[in-house]
């Protein structure tokens, strides 16, 4: 974990509300794996005090860049938007647990919305080490399925589906999973609702699950982000996680 001042390189549209972002952070870049993340204070002033946590959608390690990919929902998200090239920002990490590739397995990766950040990042460590990968996107609408032309680069495709069926299957993404899990080991990041579907549907097969989660401080001090697991006890999502054995943790309610 490193406390660094990153440059903006790059924060342009994606999609509607969706954006992509790329600072010179060298040293954080060196060390960050998939499913780990960042927490940045997205401006120079109190206001918003607390930092927001990002997945690391990418890492150049030649370059010394990070690629963040963003959705902007609130007051913090929106001064991330605002960021310019040239821009200094005070980024930690990497942080938390990431993915853990099991060997045998064909990766099938499971994203929802913005969700597909991380695993842009696991689909490109996959790909440089070997591996095929199938992984499957979701979005409400065409419009807003984000990633494709990172996927690209490494001779990733993904499979989408969409809610209101302007592209790939209609309706969730979930109904794509179930007739993909044999010889499978499945890697999901999402919104809950989606998580929940895929811890249900991965039942009998090996499953990572990187978890949302609101945080205070990023490094296990606050226990502001604590979910609960299936033996009746609580994790921290910023340093148990946020990537969890699917087996493990309780999503219901």
């Amino acid at each position: 974990m490193r406390l660094e001042g990153a440059r903006v390189e790059e924060n342009r549209l994606l999609a509607p509300e969706h954006r992509r972002m790329v600072l010179h952070a060298p040293d954080i870049a060196t060390s960050a794996a998939p499913g780990q993340f960042v927490h940045l204070r997205v401006h120079d002033s109190l206001h918003p005090l607390l930092r927001r946590p990002f997945s690391v959608a990418r890492r150049d390690v030649t370059a010394g860049t990070l690629t963040l990919i963003y959705r902007v929902v609130g007051e913090g998200t929106a001064r991330l938007a605002d960021r310019r090239p040239g821009d200094r920002m005070d980024v930690l990490g990497p942080l938390g647990r990431g993915f853990r590739m099991l060997p045998g397995k064909i990766p099938l990766l499971v994203g929802g919305g913005v969700g597909i950040a991380p695993l842009i990042f696991l689909a490109e460590e996959a790909r440089r080490t070997g591996r095929q990968v199938e992984l499957l996107a979701g979005a409400r609408t065409a419009a807003l399925l984000v990633g494709e032309e990172d996927l690209r680069e490494f001779g990733v495709e993904c499979c989408p589906a969409t809610d209101d069926g302007s592209r790939g299957y209609r309706g969730p993404v979930t109904g794509l999973v179930a007739g993909r899990l044999d010889g499978r080991a499945v890697y999901a990041s999402g919104p809950p609702a989606m998580l929940r579907q895929v811890q249900l549907l991965a039942e009998s097969v090996p499953a990572q699950l990187c978890i949302e989660g609101v945080m205070a401080c990023g490094v296990g001090a606050c226990l502001g982000c604590s979910c609960r697991t299936r033996d009746g006890g609580r994790r921290l999502v910023c340093t148990d996680g946020p990537v969890f054995d699917a087996h493990e943790v309780s999503l219901d309610g």
